[in-house]
């Protein structure tokens, strides 16, 4: 396997900039966490001061792995880390891809940030590493999460039945949606005319 197909960038928008994501945010992202005390959204995983370290081992040995790209998000006007997003689940060999582990500090949701960092990422996606896909996946009852993903233009490939087990016992299904490159044209001049508005 081509582990070498994702590589460290940074990217660059008008709202905020995605650099790679090292060891050092560690506080940071707990404190971007603690606006709105993510990590008791029950149906997401958002690390807090006792979980970061496990959170980030797993992070980044799936980037070790090139499985995942690892990014933190920082507000360009104060400069400071307010989220994080990764590509995931990489498949060099059919290039596949997988935006996923996104959260943002509550303050900045549902202000234009998310769509900025996806379409940043979309792009390098499409237009840098050539994907054929672009995969989003959510759980079945983060109802902000699929709408926000849909409203990107993503269409729903289905759910997927009792997916995965969380450490409480709790199933998870998970709702898949994706974009293909034959689509990204009419995405993407979506999402501009989205952030202009």
């Amino acid at each position: 396997m081509n582990n070498h197909w994702l590589y460290e960038t940074t990217l660059k928008g008008n709202l905020v900039t995605l650099v790679p994501l090292k060891r050092e945010h560690a506080d940071a992202l707990v404190e971007a966490a603690t606006d709105g005390e993510l990590w008791n959204l029950w149906y997401t995983s958002v690390p807090n001061s006792e979980t970061i370290d496990s959170y980030l081992n797993q992070a980044f040995t799936d980037q070790a792995n090139g499985r995942a790209l690892l990014f933190v998000v920082i507000d360009n006007t104060s400069q400071k880390i307010i989220g994080t997003t990764r590509y995931c689940n990489a498949d060099p060999l059919n290039k596949r891809v997988e935006i996923g582990y996104t959260w943002y500090a509550k303050s900045f949701q549902k202000t234009g940030t998310n769509t900025e960092c996806k379409y940043l990422l979309l792009t390098h996606a499409f237009e840098t590493l050539n994907t054929i896909a672009v995969e989003f996946r959510t759980h079945w009852h983060n109802q902000a999460s699929r709408a926000a993903i849909a409203r990107l233009g993503a269409k729903q490939d289905g759910v997927l039945r009792n997916h995965q087990k969380s450490p409480e016992g709790i199933y998870r299904d998970t709702v898949v949606f994706s974009i293909i490159d034959q689509e990204w044209p009419a995405v993407k001049k979506s999402l501009e005319y989205k952030m202009t508005r």
